[in-house]
């Protein structure tokens, strides 16, 4: 229930109009109800019903009776058949149709807390730290913002509900105890043993919603690792490998949904015989030793039945709110983490790059290793600067501290002599234009993967782009130009014009810094070629920093930096770089080119 105070907690507006409407329908139907009793007496003992206070009268001595008769009274109105008939009706339309507007409030509660969710976890995972996004599957979240959301939100529904079927369990334990306490007091302590001896299939449940929490979680991160490599594993014919995996985990889901049905289909079952042999057996004991008239017997029972079914009901929404509460304790634990490792950015001033960018004796680890060890280098404004290297020689993590999204354990960052840990971070990536080896694209538009939505930038904006890029040519051709969608991950695109469409993203908002992060990896000689003199006309114009395996990107640059093991081993002119490489030529390690 610490799901339900902690949603009326947020929302204590919308809790506090369906409360009101709920208490609202309450009390109309207690109209409504009371109302029975003296109908009840006319019809069992054939009382005049044109006789104004017959109905009233014959209800007998009740407290109920007494009450009604009093409110009748005070109103200045002569209670008959045909009025009562009417307060019966009333009250019941009345109690329907502030349920309504209860509901009505719950479900678009039910639709914000779900979209809350969902943009509290938006915004702690945008929020995070670089490092965060390394340690943890992509499945993972995707599972929290579509599935545990849902559940999440679904816990507070069902808290709603049993609020409300406690209110009408009161208020019929209310309307008994005005006509026989031992009554009410008989059905809320059936009530509350039913509940007692049926609690276990309750705590099956909550077992199965965790169960499902954490099976659900696994078996969404395995199939997003699936489906982002199904084209390797088809090509290979592998993909029978991972299946089994995949069924075995679907299996245990299955079988604690499985569980999960046991548990509510046989509280269900289990509940009606025992509120039947609860009702039998208090119709007995009233009859035959309280001697009870017949419209009592009737409206006892009445209350009777309907106080324990919405006890039950209130066991069942119970049952559902433990299945759901392990999805929102589970979100909330994400939301935690992601908020635990928010990156803390400190106010600076905006950068300017006019000389240089230099790393000074910079030293990073992640976790116990050492991935960069006392690097020095420099990227000259407006040059071309290319790291080169063998796979983990710490070139991404060079790109990575300049871009500040890790920060080195030793050393720093220096922008035109103004160190990267005083600026304003924000601005300095607003200033940096960046293409992954993997270039991920959109199922949308041309215009939108260069854009990507940013209503400041214009069509004229988008195609300058993509002519700086040396892709306009093949996208004007495309049948519906920069409106094209261009499929799933740029799929009805060749490789060298995703990277091309990834190149015009970097640069539309004009950079201070492109980074091409192992750009020519994927592609052919001609688009690489390609790609090669795009980054010719482009220097100049701007600072690039590439990270390349290739020596054809090498050959363009001003300066090469050679890493091998977390450390600056050479440095030459791009021209020189080349050479060697054509030559064969070898350098004995630790040698300086320069």
């Amino acid at each position: 229930m610490r799901v339900l105070f902690i949603s009326v907690r947020a929302y204590p507006w919308r809790s506090l109009v369906a409360f009101g409407c709920l208490c609202f329908a309450a009390l109309a139907e207690g109209i409504g109800l009371a109302s029975v009793l003296p109908v009840l007496s006319v019809v069992t003992a054939g009382s005049d019903v044109s006789s104004p206070l017959a109905a009233v009268s014959k209800g007998g001595s009740s407290r109920l009776s007494q009450w009604l008769g009093a409110l009748f009274s005070s109103v200045g109105l002569q209670p008959h058949f045909g009025l009562l008939c009417a307060l019966v009706v009333v009250g019941m339309v009345g109690k329907a149709g502030f349920v309504l507007l209860a509901q009505r409030q719950v479900g678009y509660t039910v639709a914000h807390v779900a979209t809350d969710l969902r943009l509290a976890l938006l915004r702690s995972l945008l929020a995070a730290r670089w490092e965060y996004f390394r340690r943890q599957p992509a499945g993972r979240f995707a599972n929290a913002f579509a599935t545990e959301a849902a559940r999440a939100s679904q816990a507070y529904l069902h808290g709603v509900t049993i609020a409300a079927l406690l209110i009408q369990a009161l208020l019929y334990l209310l309307l008994a105890a005005l006509i026989s306490w031992r009554v009410a007091l008989a059905a809320m302590v059936v009530g509350i043993a039913i509940a007692a001896v049926l609690g276990r299939l309750v705590r099956m449940a909550r077992r199965a919603g965790k169960r499902q929490t954490k099976l659900l979680k696994t078996l969404l991160e395995r199939l997003t690792d699936v489906l982002y490599a199904v084209k390797p594993l088809k090509a290979m014919a592998r993909e029978a490998l991972v299946g089994p995996v995949l069924e075995t985990e679907t299996q245990r889901l299955n079988r604690a949904l499985q569980r999960e049905v046991w548990s509510k289909e046989a509280l269900s079952a289990l509940q009606e015989p025992l509120v039947v042999i609860a009702l039998v057996a208090g119709v007995y004991v009233t009859v035959a030793y309280w001697q009870a008239s017949l419209d009592t017997v009737l409206m006892l029972m009445l209350l009777f039945e309907r106080t324990l079914k919405s006890l039950n009901k209130v066991q069942k929404e119970y049952q559902r709110l433990v299945v759901c509460e392990s999805a929102w304790w589970s979100l909330q634990g994400t939301i935690a983490r992601a908020e635990a490792a928010q990156e803390q950015i400190q106010a600076g001033s905006a950068p300017v790059l006019r000389r240089e960018i230099v790393l000074r004796h910079v030293g990073l680890t992640y976790g116990d290793r050492w991935v960069l060890h006392n690097v020095s280098l420099r990227v000259p404004a407006g040059q071309c600067t290319v790291l080169v290297g063998p796979s983990g020689a710490g070139k991404t993590s060079v790109v990575d501290v300049i871009a500040g999204l890790v920060q080195p354990q030793l050393g720093e960052v220096w922008i035109d002599e103004v160190p990267l840990s005083a600026v304003d971070l924000h601005a300095w990536r607003r200033s940096i234009g960046y293409v992954p080896q993997e270039t991920l694209l959109l199922h949308d538009t041309v215009f939108t993967n260069v854009s990507l939505g940013d209503p400041a930038l214009t069509a004229e904006d988008v195609e300058s782009a993509l002519r700086a890029a040396g892709a306009w040519d093949f996208v004007a051709a495309l049948p519906q130009g920069m409106d094209t969608v261009v499929g799933e991950h740029g799929t009805c695109l060749s490789g060298g014009q995703r990277q091309r469409i990834a190149i015009a993203r970097a640069l539309v908002r004009t950079p201070q810094l492109l980074i091409l992060d192992e750009a020519t990896a994927a592609l052919d000689p001609e688009s690489e070629a390609a790609l090669c003199q795009t980054v010719q006309r482009l220097r100049g114009t701007m600072t690039i920093l590439a990270i390349s395996h290739q020596p054809a990107l090498a050959a363009v640059a001003d300066l090469v930096y050679h890493l091998e093991g977390g450390r600056v081993k050479a440095v030459e002119q791009g021209r020189d770089y080349l050479s060697r490489c054509e030559t064969g030529g070898r350098r004995a390690q630790g040698e300086r080119w320069l």
